[in-house]
Parts: C-alpha cells; sequence; structure tokens
C-alpha cells in the first residue's frame, strides 16, 4: 500500500528534510547530504497506522511534512495520547538502541511523509558525529519532562488549567499571527484534545464555550481556533 522510495537529493529535498530536524541541524551542508542519502521515504494517508504496538521497528523516522499522534489504550480500552508530532520530529529512537517491541501506535492525523533511517545505518551516523547522539538524548530528556509534567497536571490541575495548558502548546507550536490574534489549527479533534489531557469530549467542548464567551478565544469551525488574548491563558 505504501511504496518506498529511496532518497536522491537531485531530484527531492531531502537534505533539506533532515537539515530542519533539530539532531542534525549541527551537520554541514556535505555531512547532511551523507544523511540524506540514507533515508527511505513512505507516505500515509490520514488514518493510516504507521507504527503498531507490539509490533518490531527498527528505523528512525523523521516527519517530512504532516502530522501523527502517538498513542496507546488504557486497561478500560480508551486511546491515551502520548505525543503530537509534525514536521521536524522524530520517533523510533529506541529500537535503534535495543530490539523491543513497540510500546505504542503511531497514527496518522493528515497525510503525512516521512523519512526513515534503518538501524545499521543510524548507528554508523552515530558513530561518525556523536553530537547526534548528544542531541537525541537531549531530545528525549525534554520529552521525559514533557510527560511528567502532564503526569502531574492530570493529578493536581484543574481542567481549565490542562486546556489552556494544551492551547498555549498548540500556539506555540501551530499558530500563524493573525491580524486579531494568533490563529491555531488544531492537530486534533475535540475528543482527541479530552484523550490527550485525560476528561471527557463534553467537558473539553464546554470549557472552550466558555473561553470564547469570555473573548479568550474564537471557535472557527471545528478545526481552528483564533486566540485573541495568549496572555489570558497562561492564568
Amino acid at each position: 500500500m505504501n511504496k518506498k522510495t529511496v532518497c536522491n537529493c537531485e531530484n527531492c529535498q531531502h537534505r533539506l528534510c533532515v537539515s530542519r530536524v533539530p539532531i542534525f541541524s549541527g551537520l554541514a551542508q556535505e555531512e547532511l547530504s551523507k544523511v540524506a542519502a540514507l533515508i527511505v521515504k513512505k507516505k500515509y494517508e490520514k488514518g493510516e497506522l504507521i507504527i503498531m504496538e507490539g509490533s518490531c521497528h527498527e528505523s528512525l523516522i523523521i516527519i517530512d511534512q504532516g502530522q501523527v499522534k502517538v498513542f496507546r489504550y488504557t486497561v478500560e480500552g480508551k486511546e491515551q495520547i502520548l505525543y503530537i508530532f509534525a514536521q521536524g520530529d522524530f520517533f523510533g529512537e529506541k529500537n535503534l538502541m535495543k530490539n523491543q517491541e513497540a510500546s505504542y501506535n503511531v497514527e496518522a492525523l493528515e497525510t503525512t511523509n516521512i523519512c526513515m533511517i534503518n538501524k545499521e545505518d543510524f548507528q554508523g551516523l552515530l558513530r561518525d558525529y556523536p553530537e547526534i547522539g548528544i542531541k537525541i538524548i537531549e531530545e528525549l530528556c525534554s520529552r521525559m519532562e514533557k510527560i511528567e509534567g502532564t503526569v502531574q497536571s492530570m493529578g493536581t490541575k484543574s481542567i481549565e488549567s490542562r486546556i489552556n495548558g494544551v492551547l498555549l502548546d498548540f500556539v506555540e507550536r501551530y499558530g500563524k499571527k493573525h491580524h486579531n490574534g494568533i490563529l491555531v489549527e488544531l492537530p486534533l479533534s475535540r475528543e482527541g484534545i479530552a484523550n490527550f489531557i485525560g476528561t471527557a469530549r463534553e467537558t473539553v467542548s464546554r470549557k472552550l464555550s466558555a473561553l470564547q464567551d469570555e473573548g479568550v478565544i474564537e471557535m472557527i469551525g471545528n478545526k481552528k481556533i483564533l486566540v485573541l488574548d495568549v496572555d489570558a491563558l497562561y492564568k
């Protein structure tokens, strides 16, 4: 279903793709070209699984275009979203270091192009460019801090604070300047946001409506929010 194509930097922009990834940002153009030459590209449509929990996957996966959600199911069978990844983000790094089954699912939220570097090639990169390994460690530490913050907020913060925090995260990652504020194209539905912060979809809808009534945001259909007062979300 998903046709593979080997990267050819003369015909596509995988070198540009690689340069957008933070863990490769310190490499020179010649070095970026060497990384790009290792890439295999795949395309997934909205709703397709890129990784299934329990499967074995021995590649570092970089998002060239699009967005994905990383999630697992609770013992009650409810979806729990762990991350939302977009252009320049990467995942699958644990499988490059140790043979193990995936502990999560990854699903495309929209048409998504990914670039993959297999285990053997990536370990060669780490030997040639140790700074890449250091950047991966830094990124993984940041993710751990984010998960710890999410777990803590789910236990101690109010629903309002959790929703405000998600909106601020979306503003930072997806926001675009608008003459009335910051326009955000939501990567998740109301139900997806609810699964992200551990509450009910109805609660998310009610709290968003309250923010709109207060003049903090303006909801534009189901997929866009215009943030009129960013400072109010910090309160």
